[in-house]
């Protein structure tokens, strides 16, 4: 089976169409299914159009979703903190995704925030998205994730490895979910790759590679290949592009 993989496309449903067409996904004749590692909204303005496509492609069985940190904030900000604004809601666009969704207005999303999040509920992304994500998949030589798998973050910041992780529980999950996996590549590896996205491919070339900058004129945004991982979070919001690999295991 051939697999397409991206990750953290945050709404921006031209560039990843865009992208998946340059990469024959569409024109493709032999079977494949396309891996999306977490983070399907927030930051683009593109929600309603990203979320017709990805229930077409749950439809279709077309699709394996890993849940991201975006998945979280969304269910944290619509059950949790009732459909308030609170300032990391709006910051991560987690607040601007619902309004697009639900088709509320701004003003009386504030003063009707229990309607709001009750209407947030009631999206085909919290109902049928979200329901159809896992934390991890795995084939016989990858281990696709959106941030890392659960591991032992230490206080200086290394990562330490636990054999166990596929019995982590939901929360260790979460955790792990906001884990920079090119930091945690260094000492937190498995037999098999590990295909993550979360935090952008800029870092891992920066940092480990001494390849340009994360931000600057220089930096690179495609895929970051390290011992153990691909990265692949091409930071879109920032660059505009958004990258898909294509493996065959």
């Amino acid at each position: 089976m051939k697999h397409y993989i991206t990750a953290d496309i945050h709404g921006f449903y031209t560039e990843f169409h865009k992208a998946l067409d340059e990469a024959g996904y569409f024109t493709d004749p032999e079977p494949h299914k396309l891996i999306i590692l977490g983070d399907l909204f927030d930051r683009g303005q593109e929600a309603v159009a990203m979320q017709r496509f990805i229930l077409y492609l749950l439809e279709q069985d077309a699709v394996i979703l890993i849940r991201g940190n975006h998945e979280d904030l969304y269910e944290e900000m619509i059950t949790i903190d009732e459909g308030l604004p609170v300032r990391h809601h709006k910051s991560n666009g987690t607040y601007g995704t619902a309004l697009q969704l639900t088709g509320y207005d701004p003003g009386l999303a504030i003063i009707r925030n229990f309607d709001f999040a009750e209407a947030a509920q009631n999206t085909a992304y919290y109902r049928q998205i979200i329901p159809a994500m896992v934390d991890y998949y795995e084939t016989a030589h990858y281990v696709f994730v959106h941030g890392w798998i659960p591991c032992i973050q230490e206080r200086d910041g290394n990562y330490s490895h636990r054999s166990d992780w596929r019995e982590a529980t939901p929360e260790e999950w979460r955790r792990a979910r906001w884990c920079n996996g090119m930091d945690a590549a260094q000492a937190c590896t498995e037999e098999k790759t590990i295909l993550c996205g979360h935090w952008h491919c800029s870092y891992g070339h920066a940092r480990y590679e001494n390849k340009g900058s994360e931000f600057g004129p220089d930096a690179d945004f495609s895929p970051y290949y390290g011992p153990g991982v691909i990265a692949l979070d091409a930071c879109t919001a920032y660059s505009g592009k958004i990258n898909i690999l294509t493996l065959e295991d």
